[in-house]
């Protein structure tokens, strides 16, 4: 080809890789439909450039047509790829719809909780011994709480627009106002109060707490009432919606305490066999099932709530520190710091079925499953040039 008709090569792939950059900024649903259009256009171009021109004329067409179809083809590459991931999301349970970048936050992030009349999000940042404040629905960050010592548990009372955040290093539960961030007071406790639960019914605080107890704190008044002793510092624990019990991991027992709220004692122990570290718990009250996260080996075990008798156990991710249950969607999500996202479908009552494996990030072993946004929100730490951040995951 003469060279005055011809086109450079670096310059047909810079126009390719535009038009490849182009489709990744566009929402990939509006140009799904290009890429059956991409095809026929090049078979056509091809046609005609094939028609008797005159010379020179002959000669631009058909490095034009060269060009294009370099283009052509670079852009159908593309938005065959982007169509193969929105078609996976689509099919996944969960698709990331937030992100909500947290670039001062350092070291480990342990639990949150959400305002749901504010749409704001709680953060215990445990290593930066901060709690941040998020807006959910603009995506944006509002408030840092600082002067914490290694905040691990946090909830939000909306009858008094009040945030509680335990702390590891002191056991302090601090108390703070919900809009102007103020500090209201602090209940001590005498070391690593952690989880952290409320009875909406008696104003009743429930904190996990010290080598092996369940404070109780009266939230009205600020002021501890009394502990429910425990064989060892207690994890995830869930609060019976139908009837007084508590259901409280107990990793160190190797066991699952049941404590009545009435009676303030345990009333029974259920031994988990062959399985070590239950650190997360949820609970189907509905069905009388209880889901247990254990990380030695990681699997998800289901409890009878009636008898303590295992019903299922389930492969899961490694390195499990929270887990929900998804009642309307008859799901379990698992997050593990092992870097993924276990989702268990439940069958029924006593069947259950592994259905995905999100990728997530090393570390990200928090969430926060939200189920009258239908949101589950995740917790990514810092690690090498993985910035801190929140993502948002929502049901498609």
């Amino acid at each position: 080809m003469h060279p005055r008709f011809q086109t450079p090569h670096h310059v047909v792939l810079l126009i390719g890789l535009a038009c490849a950059v182009g489709s990744l900024l566009v929402d990939v649903r509006r140009v799904i439909p290009l890429t059956n259009i991409c095809t026929p256009v090049w078979s056509a171009m091809t046609t005609m450039a094939a028609l008797p021109l005159r010379e020179a004329t002959l000669l631009v067409w058909l490095e034009g047509e060269h060009t294009v179809r370099h283009c052509s083809l670079l852009l159908l590459l593309a938005l065959t790829l982007l169509t193969r991931t929105a078609h996976a999301q689509e099919g996944a349970p969960l698709r990331l719809v937030q992100t909500i970048p947290l670039p001062h936050v350092e070291g480990r992030i342990d639990h949150m909780a959400v305002d749901l009349h504010g749409q704001r999000l709680f953060v215990a940042a445990l290593g930066n011994n901060t709690l941040e404040v998020l807006d959910l629905q603009a995506g944006t960050h509002l408030h840092t709480i600082t002067g914490l010592h290694e905040p691990q548990g946090v909830v939000f009372l909306s009858e008094s627009n009040t945030i509680v955040v335990t702390n590891g290093q002191t056991g302090a539960c601090d108390l703070f106002d919900g809009t102007a961030f103020q500090h209201r007071g602090a209940v001590k406790l005498t070391s690593d109060a952690d989880n952290v639960r409320y009875d909406a019914a008696t104003h009743t605080l429930y904190v996990g707490y010290g080598a092996g107890a369940l404070g109780l704190i009266d939230a009205t008044r600020a002021q501890h009432l009394e502990d429910i002793p425990l064989q060892g510092h207690p994890e995830a624990f869930q609060l019976a919606q139908a009837g007084p019990r508590i259901f409280v991991n107990v990793p160190s027992a190797h066991h699952v305490a049941v404590v009545d709220r009435d009676t303030r004692a345990v009333i029974t122990t259920w031994t988990l066999q062959g399985a070590e570290a239950n650190f997360p718990m949820a609970l189907d009250d509905t069905q009388h099932r209880l889901f247990i996260g254990v990380r030695t080996p990681p699997l998800l075990l289901v409890l009878d709530t009636e008898s303590g008798k295992e019903i299922a156990r389930v492969p899961s991710v490694g390195d499990a520190d929270d887990l929900f249950y998804d009642a309307p969607h008859r799901r379990i999500y698992i997050a593990g710091g092992a870097g993924v996202l276990s989702i268990v479908a439940q069958e029924d009552a006593d069947h259950y079925t592994p259905v995905a494996t999100l990728p997530t990030a090393a570390g990200a072993r928090t969430a926060l499953w939200v189920p009258e946004l239908g949101r589950l929100v995740l917790a990514v730490p810092h690690r090498g040039s993985q910035g801190a951040e929140i993502r948002v995951y929502a049901i498609p």
